[in-house]
């Protein structure tokens, strides 16, 4: 567990350039003082920004170059040249231990390529999945997973899911047994495909994991705050997130066009300014930014393409909290405990 993480920033990757990234490191350091930086990108662009922000002084070390892997670009093709990129430099400053974890907002796929060929997947785990916080009106984000890296999973990575679910709430929220739920279209026992009926078999019986597992769930009840991680497939989870975000910035241009309708409506605005700014702060994605690659021999955080400083500095702390607390670690050894039940059938 280190105290002061080492984060590799790909400075080069996402819809936006280092500027961002590094005014998001000097922000997540106004919180964070002991957290340092290793930036991959061009050196001329990012020394201008790096001398912008006092506090990036003996913080941040430059790797320069050139080479950023294109949001257009197959995962193929990412792999064959991703040594010289500033996405493969970071990746590879995790798996040379010269950094704690490593930050992108560039080419999901790409990124997920190239991190699982350089670091390789746990013992145990058969995939790794990208997990993330969104909102619930309970006192904890919910943690969901798979997010988009696996299209199609079997009963055994969903269980290795939960596994790892359960590892990061307790990590990020500090529950003792957080409530697992598998994302399903109804939730009767005789509902689904046979893969989430064969998952949920297994996590029933194995009760000494430390998590409740409590059955099924539809994507209706995700923002209700009663369970503390989702499990799915990458397609399902992929599509319940863009449908999430979606419908908040839906309800958010709803009001705002509302409240710009009439004189009585604009006078209702000023007296609701403070719960709408409520509201704002809570369906900002920035506020929710930093996914999270679990199932590896090492760390790597995906940031939105196009995260604002605000969202970048999120990234980071989430990064930085994974270190702390070594979730790594964490998750090999709720493997380690199923695997053990597993094979000796259960007993003690």
């Amino acid at each position: 567990m280190s105290s002061t993480p080492r984060i590799a920033i790909d400075a080069m990757g996402g819809d936006v350039g280092p500027a961002v990234k590094i005014a998001g490191a000097a922000l997540a350091r106004k919180h964070d003082s002991d957290v340092r930086f290793l930036l991959y990108g061009d050196e001329a662009e990012m020394q201008p920004e790096i001398d912008r922000h006092a506090n990036l002084r003996g913080a941040v070390e430059i790797h320069h170059t050139t080479e950023a892997i294109a949001s257009s670009e197959k995962p193929s093709q990412a792999i064959r040249r991703a040594k010289g990129t500033s996405m493969g430099m970071a990746i590879n400053a995790v798996k040379n231990g010269e950094a704690d974890a490593a930050m992108s907002g560039g080419n999901t796929g790409a990124l997920m390529a190239i991190a699982k060929l350089a670091l390789r997947t746990m013992p145990g785990i058969d995939r790794p999945a990208l997990s993330a916080l969104l909102p619930t009106l309970g006192d904890h984000d919910l943690v969901m997973l798979d997010l988009g890296a696996n299209t199609e999973c079997d009963a055994q990575n969903l269980v290795q899911f939960a596994v790892m679910g359960a590892a990061y709430s307790r990590t990020v929220h500090g529950i003792h047994r957080p409530r697992v739920k598998l994302l399903n279209i109804g939730t009767e026992e005789l509902k689904g495909t046979d893969e989430l009926k064969e998952a949920a078999a297994m996590l029933r019986d194995a009760e000494f994991l430390k998590m409740q597992f409590n059955g099924f769930t539809e994507g209706d009840k995700l923002s209700r705050g009663d369970v503390d991680v989702v499990v799915t497939d990458g397609f399902s989870g992929n599509i319940a997130l863009k449908t999430a975000e979606g419908t908040a910035r839906f309800v958010t241009d709803l009001l705002r066009n509302a409240f710009k309708s009439s004189l009585r409506s604009k006078a209702g605005f000023a007296l609701s300014r403070p719960a709408l700014k409520l509201l704002k702060v809570h369906l900002d994605p920035n506020n929710h930014n930093g996914a999270v690659f679990l199932g590896l021999n090492g760390l790597v955080v995906k940031s939105h393409g196009g995260a604002s400083e605000k969202g970048v500095a999120n990234a980071i702390s989430v990064a930085a909290s994974m270190v702390r607390n070594d979730i790594t670690r964490r998750i090999a050894e709720d493997l380690d405990n199923f695997q053990a039940h597993t094979f000796n059938g259960g007993a003690e």
